[in-house]
């Protein structure tokens, strides 16, 4: 006989419970010595992986410069406040606030981070939800303290770091590139999976590719700026960076804050745009004004061109490719309105954090401050996304069909049916009763 599917799912769930009691006693069987050995070994590794790379650029930088003494006790000293840098702590010179930090150094320390933590629940074969809070822990209090340490240290008369956010700052960017680092091993993603709607979910995916794929129009537009304004770009380094020593750095400098100019460009073709001191650049508003000599600003434009609003096809095809793609979250359709406007609080979430990130305060002159107008630039992508995505899912969708209810409605049609034999039906047993023979008669 073939087994139920009541049973198959009771088989199943013990299967759950099995394995979930294999990798609880997995993990308990790891000594405590061992565990706190190679929760120790990440944090401290991630910190020391993480300062040694930024001291290794800071001394490229130095010893192809010229004009400038290599110092191995400079170098090492120079690293801590870059260290910070790199987590996007606001570092104050000469009492003038640095906050705008290049977010390409911070996406490499999360790389690392991530890749610490997941070498952390290998070793000690954490696979449990749950199990996941010792290495997010671990090195998020690691690189808090470290941060704190720094920022006592480094903080004198020239050079000011505010303690609380030297310690939130890397604490808070650790345990996020942890909890990427481990999320899939230790079934983060599943246990999201059982307790969220379906169609919430499916929302919530499309909407993270949406992001991606809204940064990547903004990098094709910084592509194309760039592309085109090559001539300004070989001016900027002949005038500002002469000779390869100084090319070189110039060049790095630039590469780092490219996922900066990736943000700004999509606030740009999402309307708003981005201010750098008194330049004001956006496709319906422009003003023009002086700019560093950073040969990444070149792509900056002159004047204003009347093809700029062109560039709103971009975030409102995109907007219609996430209605696509929520055209069969659900087969009723003000469920798909919802994954679309799920997708759409994604996309506002994920860019007022970006945005915010990339901008910042530069001292103090004409190039301060540097916005990236988040809260503008997330409600308006909330827009471009959410209501395309949610007319498109709604018309691209199925559409259930309901019947004729009939003039009684529904629930007195069928009330009729059942009250009221058809007349077919009554006519048939009248005839099987003449067909009977009378009992009296027979006898």
């Amino acid at each position: 006989m073939a087994p139920s599917r009541l049973d198959l799912g009771a088989a199943d769930d013990i299967a759950d419970d099995m394995a979930e009691g294999i990798a609880d006693d997995t993990a308990a069987a790891v000594p405590t010595f061992t565990r706190f050995r190679v929760l120790t070994f990440a944090a401290l590794g991630s910190l020391v992986t993480g300062y040694a790379a930024v001291a290794a650029l800071l001394a490229l930088v130095t010893a192809i410069a010229p004009l400038t003494r290599f110092s191995t006790s400079g170098v090492v000293v120079a690293a801590l406040p870059a260290w910070l840098a790199a987590h996007q702590v606001p570092i104050a010179i000469g009492g003038l606030e640095l906050g705008m930090l290049p977010l390409l150094p911070t996406i490499g320390l999360v790389l690392i981070v991530a890749k610490a933590a997941s070498g952390a629940a290998e070793r000690l074969g954490l696979v449990g939800p749950w199990q996941a809070g010792q290495v997010v822990t671990a090195i998020a209090v690691a690189h808090g303290g470290c941060g704190l340490a720094i920022a006592l240290a480094v903080s004198d008369g020239q050079l000011s770091v505010d303690p609380l956010a030297a310690f939130y700052y890397p604490a808070l960017i650790a345990a996020l590139a942890a909890t990427a680092g481990v999320v899939r091993r230790c079934g983060l993603l599943d246990l999201l999976a059982e307790r969220a709607d379906p169609v919430a979910l499916r929302g919530l995916r499309v909407g993270l590719i949406a992001v991606l794929v809204l940064l990547a129009a903004g990098g094709a537009v910084l592509t194309f700026a760039l592309a085109t304004s090559v001539p300004t770009m070989r001016e900027l380094f002949a005038n500002f960076a002469p000779g390869f020593g100084n090319g070189l750095g110039m060049f790095l400098l630039s590469a780092a804050y490219v996922p900066n100019a990736v943000i700004a460009a999509t606030g740009f073709i999402a309307g708003p745009g981005f201010s750098m001191g008194i330049v004001s650049v956006s496709p319906l508003e422009f003003s023009g004004g002086p700019v560093p000599g950073l040969p990444l600003l070149a792509a900056l434009p002159e004047q204003q061109a009347a093809w700029w609003p062109l560039l709103f096809l971009l975030p409102l095809g995109i907007g219609v490719l996430v209605g696509r793609w929520l055209r069969d979250a659900a087969p009723d359709p003000f469920a798909r309105v919802r994954a679309a406007a799920v997708a759409g609080g994604v996309v506002a979430l994920a860019f007022v954090v970006l945005a915010g990130s990339a901008g910042g305060r530069v001292g103090m002159g004409p190039y301060d401050p540097v916005s990236m107008r988040a809260a503008a630039v997330s409600m308006v992508l909330a827009l471009w996304i959410g209501v395309p995505a949610a007319i498109t899912a709604w018309f691209a969708g199925p559409h259930p069909r309901h019947e004729d209810p009939g003039l009684l409605g529904p629930e007195l049609d069928d009330q009729s049916d059942e009250s009221e034999p058809d007349a077919e039906e009554a006519e048939s047993a009248q005839s099987v009763e003449d067909e009977e023979p009378d009992p009296a008669k027979v006898d």
